[in-house]
């Protein structure tokens, strides 16, 4: 029998790769709930899935509630924060910076780590508040063991009866050409990819975190990044959380021309529910409208809010398959060889699951709890005077919008190289608007960039002198 009608894959290869995929799967030691979500997508997958959503399908999110606009009595968010944990998307190596650690190891502020800051901002809050507020970290297997050896310091960290971490599941990556699991003698590893943010949801249960968490009264999570620190546990939204009675929210930020390319909350018009849209579920001849920033006004942070007990009845009534739509993520084996073979790695977005819930909602918040680092671009604003760290170790920026900071690749992409080159201290940029560099410049002491300011490539190594004035 040959392949169906709109599959591009024969069907006894696509059976014989599913197959072998649950085997490897299973002898990695893959819980069964993780191989059967797996299965799931794969099916969509082999079936010719994309997870596209048409414009045509969806209207806009209009005028959320917003969190400058909520009012929340001090008792309110201590009570709320009595049932509250923090949950950080752990399992990021920093590969694009050249790291092979947990990104969240990375000197940030003051010779702190984003790990070490992150540890701050909880204590900071249960001290305020006299609550227990446990910190669970969502490691890969590549990052647990750096980030427990960083978090061994912090002996009054954990919570009794939570743990401090769980682990992310992994899957293999299929061979474009026929789904079958990809070899990759020279680096196994490599073989093996995490589904995409969307497997929090079966790590919590298949590691036993979620049962934990609720056997010790915790009802709420609060979920981001953990190389955001803007999304520091917040008692206001903690409180407008569970005054709410939703079983799930989400943080929310106005799009501006920098967010074209990350995912955003729509309404689906067949049901009216909110979904996640993300940048590579919008079909080519979309793209305009999908940027249209009047249009499709508000981003999705990654900051999320969920109530752990619906989260565990779902997962139970679906037998541990949400259902979140694919997201196929086409690569190569190695993604610094572009000519190893080219796989599909299946992934989903935790976000999306805002479609799974009744009554989910959203609230806009402010855009300080948005500070991702993707880049060395990102990492030297948060390390410049740009920010401060207030009392509640939060990061506060000196003014609304950030200067445009573009430094040449090929000389600060590699963590390595950008700590070299600013070694002796970030330039001030509490005065600038941007900064663009090209070329090989090494910063002295005490440099300071007022306005807009470029340095152009001479063809050499070069210094900027301590002291230096640039721009103005």
């Amino acid at each position: 029998m040959g392949a169906a009608a709109g599959c591009p894959y024969d069907d006894r290869v696509s059976a014989t790769g599913l197959e072998q995929s649950k085997q490897k799967m299973a002898q990695a030691g893959v819980h069964q709930r993780a191989i059967d979500v797996f299965a799931y997508y794969y099916d969509q997958l082999e079936s010719g899935a994309t997870g596209m959503i048409p414009e045509s399908s969806i209207s806009p999110l209009i005028d959320p509630p917003r969190l400058a606009e909520v009012s929340v009595t001090e008792e309110q968010q201590r009570q709320a924060l009595t049932t509250t944990a923090i949950i950080k998307l752990n399992g990021g190596l920093g590969t694009s910076m050249g790291m092979d650690k947990a990104k969240s190891l990375l000197q940030v502020r003051d010779g702190l780590s984003f790990l070490d800051v992150i540890v701050r901002q909880v204590m900071r809050v249960r001290e305020r508040f006299g609550v227990k507020l446990p910190l669970v970290l969502m490691n890969s297997f590549r990052t647990r063991d750096d980030t427990l050896a960083a978090l061994a310091q912090y002996s009054d960290l954990a919570v009794q009866g939570v743990p401090l971490d769980f682990l992310q599941n992994r899957e293999p990556k299929l061979r474009a050409d026929d789904l079958t699991p990809v070899e990759w003698p020279a680096d196994p590893g490599m073989e093996w990819c995490p589904p995409g943010h969307g497997d929090l949801f079966t790590a919590l249960e298949v590691s036993g975190t979620l049962q934990s968490l609720l056997a010790q009264g915790f009802r709420h999570a609060c979920i981001s990044n953990s190389d955001n620190l803007g999304a520091a546990p917040d008692p206001v939204i903690a409180g407008w959380f569970l005054a709410s009675g939703a079983p799930y929210a989400a943080e929310v930020c106005r799009r501006t021309p920098a967010d074209v390319k990350g995912g955003y909350l729509v309404v689906r018009n067949s049901d009216g529910r909110l979904i996640l849209r993300e940048t590579a579920q919008t079909r080519p001849e979309d793209e305009d409208e999908a940027a249209n920033l009047d249009k499709h006004r508000y981003f999705h942070t990654n900051n999320l809010w969920f109530d752990l007990q619906a989260v565990a009845d779902t997962l139970a009534a679906r037998k541990g398959v949400l259902g979140l739509p694919l997201i196929k993520n086409t690569k190569t084996v190695d993604p610094s060889n572009s000519s190893s073979p080219k796989v599909i790695q299946i992934e989903t977005a935790m976000g999306a699951a805002i479609e799974v819930f009744d009554g989910a909602t959203a609230i806009e918040v402010d855009r300080s709890r948005f500070l991702p680092v993707k880049t060395t671009n990102d990492l030297l604003l948060l390390r410049s005077d740009f920010y401060r760290v207030d009392d509640e170790w939060r990061l506060a920026a000196s003014r609304d919008n950030a200067p445009a900071i573009s430094l040449d690749s090929r000389y600060y992409k590699l963590i390595g190289d950008f700590n070299h080159r600013f070694e002796l201290g970030a330039p001030s940029l509490v005065d600038a608007t941007s900064l663009t560099v090209a070329g090989d410049w090494t910063f002295g002491r005490r440099v300071k960039v007022v306005g807009n300011a470029k340095l152009d490539d001479g063809g050499a190594p070069s210094l900027v002198q301590d002291g230096s004035l640039l721009g103005g």
